[in-house]
């Protein structure tokens, strides 16, 4: 059943109130009945978090922060557009809830996040996921079946080697996720943290990873380095850790690191590839709310960076269309 959330026309829903759905957009409790452009279904998991939990209370802070910009669209002031606007309006956000999380089965957790992404498919829907740590990407992609190619956004390459049998970490994903059939090509974004060891980058390049610096990306520019790296119009899932940022912009999260993505490094590059790609999904994740100070300005900083990639794929969608 889908319930809508925004109320009677004209009713002034602060962001303090009522229930707290991603935009306030409508509520899908079944995924079967589920009719969207756009889904957004959290995975607050965080026992892939070896040094501290608390991303668990990510989808609903973020949820909750995403209120302040309220449920019929946004206008940017840098680029004059209105966005979402059409979408908001229609309802074809649906927010479908979280995945079911079995605290200690993570293969039955990944599971169930699984198959959730491939109802949402199913349906027609684009997966918009809110972590929960960086463990739940891999679970998430491989609930597609076309090819495709996939970005990762991060400080660390999350390769870690399958040893002490620990598979399934926040430091594990991308060595499930490269060698899936269906992913043509990884590219990752912003690596740069002193704990990635030597040999996940051993491993990730002999694997035929692309690994792309701070200085890589700052040398080349947003736009360049998307078109000169990506053929264009092609299927891409799109992975987003929070600390890509730098340290100093992301107070609730667990592994910041120095040296990261000014915030419109990041968005600049978001819009040009959903500019020049075809994004078919993407995941934001690693906020912890627990770290975050007052303001939760971490978790609204999610919903922001969230909010406007996803204005930015509806109008290039839109635009294909």
């Amino acid at each position: 059943m889908q319930i809508n959330m925004q109320g009677p026309a004209g009713r002034y829903n602060p962001p303090y109130g009522g229930i707290a759905t991603f935009l306030r957009q409508d509520y899908c409790d079944d995924i079967a009945t589920l009719d969207a452009d756009y889904a957004i279904l959290g995975t607050p998991i965080d026992e892939g978090s070896p040094f501290m939990g608390g991303s668990r209370f990510a989808p609903r802070s973020i949820r909750e922060h995403s209120l302040r910009f309220g449920s019929a669209g946004y206008y940017d002031s840098l680029t004059g557009k209105s966005y979402l606007v059409e979408e908001t309006a229609n309802r074809r956000i649906v927010d479908v809830g979280d995945s079911d999380i079995l605290t200690t089965n993570v293969e039955r957790t990944f599971d169930n996040i699984t198959a959730d992404v491939a109802g949402i498919l199913e349906r027609g829907a684009m997966p918009v996921i809110i972590g929960g740590d960086h463990s739940v990407t891999y679970p998430v992609v491989r609930a597609f079946g076309e090819p495709m190619h996939v970005m990762h956004f991060d400080a660390h390459l999350d390769y870690q080697p399958f040893v002490h049998d620990l598979r399934f970490t926040n430091g594990h994903a991308f060595r499930h996720i490269k060698p899936m059939s269906h992913v043509l090509s990884l590219t990752q974004i912003g690596i740069r943290s002193l704990r990635s060891a030597l040999q996940e980058f051993i491993d990730a390049r002999a694997e035929g990873s692309h690994i792309v610096t701070m200085d890589d990306i700052r040398r080349l520019g947003p736009e360049s380095f998307v078109h000169e790296t990506f053929p264009r119009g092609e299927k891409m899932y799109v992975s987003i850790d929070v600390d890509v940022l730098d340290m100093s912009l992301v107070p609730g999260c667990v592994s910041a690191e120095p040296n990261g993505m000014l915030y419109a490094e990041l968005r600049d590059i978001l819009r040009a590839t959903a500019r020049h790609m075809d994004v078919i999904g993407f995941d934001f994740v690693e906020v912890n709310p627990q770290l975050d100070v007052g303001t939760g300005v971490t978790s609204y900083l999610g919903a922001h960076t969230m909010l406007e990639f996803l204005g930015a794929i509806a109008e290039a969608k839109a635009a294909r269309r």
